[in-house]
């Protein structure tokens, strides 16, 4: 009997890592769903506070055009509120970096208002700027900007100083020094930021349309609960996570397109192939 080819096995091995990222996480959600769908089924719970899973997925089916009509307000909401805070945070945290004066000045007043409770403030942007989209793009992005600026001046701080050197001493200009070394090696860290902000601006625009909406996810979980339809509650929250998570996965295969060079993309490989 002839020998397994080792090329071809490992070959196969980037492509069973792939595939148990997400099957491992799939098979659990599952299991968790059908305990679930029993418990709720047996009448241990009370289907006002608890619908059974079968239950939501009908009541999504039921209200499908109502749920796309408000996700699409927060899907915008969430975006742009995001994309605000990638082109705020990315050049803020690049100052930070490059001029001592802007840390000293901005650096500690970024921290006390990351410690502020956004949910707190959020009532202020609406007496603001009014109930309309405006104001949850701005919640959105106070709640989403700080860790793509602290990733930012984390990744950029962390280049080697010897590398650093040597580009300087063949004569590179501080714009070369930051585009071919500093940058180069900040992206794993930035887009460590975008991930966890990708997931902070959903929240935030959640928030926004909870304070004040006509319109929106938040706003129709609001009115379902007050109407007692704990179901259309919890399909309303299963579209949330659903938009949640593409959002988080497309900046994740961004990340893998942008950075696949890096040693923690070839790790991440590795130790799914075990």
């Amino acid at each position: 009997m002839a020998a397994p080819s080792i090329g071809n096995n490992v070959e196969t091995l980037p492509w069973i890592a792939r595939v148990s990222r997400y099957l491992y996480p799939a098979v659990t959600a599952i299991i968790i769903f059908m305990i679930w769908e029993a418990v709720t089924r047996a009448g241990w719970v009370s289907s006002l506070i608890l619908p059974a899973p079968s239950a939501i997925i009908a009541t999504s089916f039921e209200n499908f055009s109502l749920l796309m009509q408000m996700s699409g307000t927060t899907t915008a909401e969430f975006l742009l509120g995001f994309g605000l805070s990638v082109a705020i945070g990315l050049p803020l945290g690049a100052l930070v970096v490059y001029s001592k004066p802007i840390e000293l000045a901005i650096y500690p007043l970024l921290v006390a208002f990351q410690t502020l409770p956004k949910a707190a403030i959020a009532p202020i942007f609406i007496v603001w700027l009014g109930t309309g989209i405006t104001s949850k793009v701005l919640i959105a992005f106070a709640i989403a900007f700080f860790p793509i600026v602290i990733d930012t001046v984390v990744g950029l701080r962390s280049a080697q100083p010897e590398t650093i050197h040597l580009v300087r001493s063949m004569g590179g200009s501080p714009l070369q020094v930051f585009w071919y070394v500093r940058f180069p090696n900040a992206l794993p860290a930035i887009f460590a930021g975008l991930k966890v902000a990708s997931t902070l601006a959903v929240v935030g625009a959640i928030v926004g349309e909870f304070v004040s909406s006509d319109r929106g996810l938040g706003y129709l979980v609001l009115v379902a609960n007050g109407e007692l339809k704990t179901s259309l509650v919890f399909a309303c929250v299963l579209m949330l996570t659903i938009l949640g998570m593409v959002f988080y996965f497309l900046v994740e295969q961004l990340e893998g397109l942008v950075v696949r060079w890096h040693v923690s993309s070839r790790q991440i490989e590795a130790v799914g192939s075990y």
